[in-house]
């Protein structure tokens, strides 16, 4: 398989998964695996394909992102509350993110770990989504604090490759009474300082590869990723809130356990 070709099909898993229940990174994982490329030589690819990601949130929310812009200037309480809800939501992954990267950075080498993390992760959707009523509509900036920090914490379990950032934070957000369509909301917006700190983070891992320039994956290949996955992702977000408020997040926690059952099966077959 050319490079191009492969950077086209993880710019697809990137921008299908990132925000949907299933974990973008459980799958990028699982594919390096199963198709058999080096990994290592694609870390900072996948690092900038998440940016596309992040820009698609930005694009397609512009007029909220405005909107509070021009709120906090006014000093507006509903945009003062949705940027310290966003901020307070965002701060658990920070401390804990740093206190345990590197226990962090062993599960990423693990496949069969993110395989039983989509099986019991689908699991658990189902068991939320029976017994979780849903709560009413709350913008971001409507919703408490207490509430906010709840989903930062929620967020955490994500840390655990394929467990999945917005299934944590979603779930999370139903079962404090937060309705489905503002619990995907608050994920999206909370994808964004959250996966930039990330981002910054892993890049500045990976500087000295950056610098020489010995990464086998090029220019090219990282423009592909990133044009691809900003697509997908935007085409993603547009239909996947109106989607759950008629649906609900069943057929995600089918396809995680179909796709965690086939993983495990598969990678315990391996040589």
């Amino acid at each position: 398989m050319s490079l191009l070709l492969t950077a086209g099909l993880l710019g697809i898993v990137e921008g299908l998964t990132e925000f949907l229940p299933v974990s973008s990174t459980g799958h990028l994982i699982l594919a390096a695996k199963f198709f058999g490329y080096d990994d290592s030589q694609w870390a900072v690819f996948d690092i900038v394909i998440q940016l596309g990601a992040i820009l698609a949130v930005v694009v397609h929310y512009w007029r909220t992102f405005w909107a509070v812009l021009q709120g906090l200037i006014r000093r507006e309480p509903l945009a003062i509350r949705f940027l310290v809800n966003l901020l307070v939501a965002f701060i658990p992954a920070v401390v804990l993110g740093l206190i345990f990267k590197k226990k962090i950075d062993v599960l990423l080498e693990s496949p069969m770990v993110v395989a039983w993390a989509l099986l019991v992760g689908g699991v658990a959707i189902l068991a939320i989504e029976r017994v979780v009523k849903p709560g009413e509509y709350e913008g971001l900036g409507q919703l408490s604090t207490k509430k906010a920090l709840g989903v930062g914490f929620m967020q955490c379990l994500a840390m655990i490759p394929g467990v999945s950032r917005s299934g944590a934070t979603i779930m999370g957000a139903l079962c404090m009474g937060i309705n489905r369509a503002t619990a995907a909301e608050f994920s999206f917006f909370l994808a964004i300082p959250t996966m930039l700190g990330a981002t910054v983070l892993q890049l500045a891992s990976h500087r000295h590869e950056l610098m020489s320039g010995s990464s086998a994956v090029g220019v090219n290949e990282i423009a592909v990723g990133f044009v691809v996955s900003f697509v997908v992702a935007l085409a993603v977000i547009k239909g996947f809130v109106a989607y759950v408020g008629r649906h609900g997040f069943t057929p995600f926690a089918i396809y995680r356990i179909l796709a965690g059952a086939a993983a495990i099966y598969a990678l315990s077959h391996m040589a």
